[in-house]
């Protein structure tokens, strides 16, 4: 993966502007704070990303990637504020599950989720190189 960064521009913190890949492509639907029984153990933002985020890593070894294969991030969060005011958890969470920030993201603030309980969905683009 080569990481896009125009000339001039800062490195922004925690995602990547743009990235380029080549192989198969893996595309995770949005995933939620709930187990893979359908149970939420929290309404804590922070754990309700953990969990997301294994369910993620979950879905792409099934698909024969790993957390380093992400290309593209979409995440949806309905309250903005509590997600600054736990952006060290969240933070620590992903680096301990997905690792490194190259990811292309995206985060936006919504009304509401489909589960009235979810706090947070991500979903996920994730390709896995060439063999070669």
């Amino acid at each position: 993966m080569q990481v896009l960064l125009p000339q001039g521009w800062p490195r922004p913190k925690g995602y990547a502007n743009g990235v380029t890949v080549t192989g198969r492509q893996l595309f995770v639907a949005g995933m939620i704070g709930w187990d893979a029984q359908g149970v939420f153990h929290t309404d804590d933002l922070a754990g309700q990303v953990r969990q997301a985020l294994q369910n993620i890593v979950a879905v792409l070894e099934e698909g024969g990637a790993r957390p380093e294969h992400i290309v593209r991030m979409t995440w949806y969060i309905t309250d903005k504020k509590e997600y600054l005011a736990q952006q060290a958890e969240i933070g620590k969470a992903y680096r301990e599950l997905i690792g490194s920030f190259n990811a292309a993201m995206t985060a936006v603030q919504v009304a509401a989720l489909i589960e009235d309980r979810a706090k947070v969905e991500i979903e996920v683009t994730a390709v896995v190189p060439d063999a070669s």
